[in-house]
């Protein structure tokens, strides 16, 4: 299941190299919301693994960003005890129009080229 949250991008930290061939990188985005006339501010640190640790180098600190995110959890046993870790796996950033919603059109980080004209020649 995917899941998305915008905020602004306030951490960017160094790739860390785990094995030989398992690299990961993380930032932290802040999330504030208005509940009851009261702002809750919220920072929610992401993992980006593999190809995905160069998705923050498009953004500065500061920018307003939508991520495209994974949760993903592990459960391990050590000296009999169980020991559990939660990820959020972001796999999309792209930048967002202050006070909008909306992305930024081409400014979205892996996204697919756009589509060619399409010449629709079917016959209804």
């Amino acid at each position: 299941m995917s899941y998305e949250i915008t905020g602004k991008l306030v951490a960017k930290f160094d790739i860390i190299q785990r094995s030989e061939t398992f690299k990961t990188r993380e930032f932290v985005l802040e999330k504030s919301e208005d509940i009851g006339g009261r702002v809750i501010t919220n920072y929610v640190k992401f993992q980006c693994v593999q190809d995905k640790t160069a998705m923050p180098d498009r953004f500065s600190i500061g920018d307003e960003v939508r991520v495209q995110f994974n949760i993903k959890g592990t459960k391990w046993i050590k000296d009999g005890r169980e020991n559990y870790i939660t990820n959020l796996d972001a796999w999309r950033m792209e930048a967002v129009k202050l006070g909008q919603q909306d992305a930024i059109p081409g400014n979205a980080y892996n996204d697919m080229p756009p589509p060619a004209d399409v010449v629709d020649d079917l016959p209804f």
